[in-house]
């Protein structure tokens, strides 16, 4: 049976682990000592539209690694990437395959500097947050993963990482162009995250004011322009889609960087939005929307960071 290793257990990670550990697939879960702490007290609990379910979850602790996983599904943030190539060093072995959860693709070549030729792209979807007692709700039923060799080949580790992750709960595809996919969700979060945070506004909110939709049109018109340029073109029915997601009236929707902004959490800037506006500066694009959210997010990180802690 493939030995899975799921790299921490927030929201994303803990709902796809607990699909996976449904499913009989023999899953294990990394993660720091106060988080392990709370999951052997409490259990891994995630709740859906259709109920609440408990699990008791398999974990090891960084040092206690034991030797080399089949599979590593990567699920921390972008802050906390360093420190878990660190920590997964044990358990990573000559077929190890790892598969990162996060956004954007500077994570690649980190992944593959520390690890050489062990990573897929994915693309991953699910609408799920972690409560202040630990716990994982997931807000919509629809959850995906997209999975593909960074190169379009499909190889022998792609099919059998995919037949490892099949299971209910979620849907498993396989992509042969999984690069341009990963763009084109990057694409949505850089537009729609510059979009709210710069507006400090739900996308409805933003949409029903006035100039609040040539607003957003020219956001998205920035970053689907940094993704045509390095060759990853949104094609005509996507563009016209997401113009309209993000210039909906009455839409609640805001992305997790500004529920971040709205808590008063670090958010992913570096990696989400700044990495963005250099690919734009490399591919000779202005970007001005875009890097005032940078700007932005960058002060309000250094305002959560200099904030006083509770004693």
């Amino acid at each position: 049976m493939t030995r899975i290793l799921i790299v921490g257990a927030g929201a994303t990670g803990g709902y796809f682990g607990a699909r996976l550990a449904e499913a009989a697939r023999d899953v294990t879960f990394l993660v720091r000592p106060l988080r392990a702490t709370e999951l052997r007290a409490d259990g891994l609990r995630v709740t859906t539209p259709e109920g609440t379910e408990r699990l008791e979850p398999k974990l090891v602790t960084a040092t206690e690694l034991d030797g080399p996983y089949d599979l590593i599904l990567l699920t921390v943030k972008a802050g906390s990437l360093e420190a878990a190539l660190q920590d997964l060093k044990p358990a990573v072995g000559p077929r190890t395959v790892i598969i990162p959860f996060l956004n954007g693709i500077d994570h690649l070549g980190r992944i593959d500097t520390q690890f050489p030729a062990a990573v897929l792209g994915a693309v991953v979807k699910v609408v799920a947050q972690l409560t202040p007692d630990g716990a994982i709700t997931v807000s919509a039923p629809a959850a995906s993963l997209e999975i593909g060799e960074l190169d379009g080949e499909r190889t022998t580790r792609l099919r059998d990482a995919a037949a490892a992750l099949d299971v209910a709960g979620f849907d498993v595809d396989v992509s042969d162009h999984i690069l341009t996919s990963m763009w084109h969700k990057w694409v949505f979060i850089a537009t729609t995250t510059t979009i709210t945070c710069l507006a400090q506004g739900t996308i409805g909110e933003v949409a029903a004011v006035g100039g609040g939709k040539g607003f957003s049109d020219a956001v998205l018109a920035e970053t689907a322009a940094v993704s045509d340029a390095a060759g990853h073109p949104l094609p005509d029915a996507a563009y016209l889609a997401l113009q309209a997601t993000v210039t909906q009236e009455g839409s609640p929707f805001a992305p997790s960087m500004y529920r971040d902004v709205k808590d008063a959490r670090p958010t992913e800037v570096e990696h989400v939005l700044a990495s963005l506006a250099r690919a734009a500066k490399r591919l000779g694009l202005a970007t001005p929307l875009l890097n005032a959210a940078v700007v932005r997010l960058r002060v309000h990180n250094q305002l959560v960071a200099n904030a006083p802690r509770p004693r």
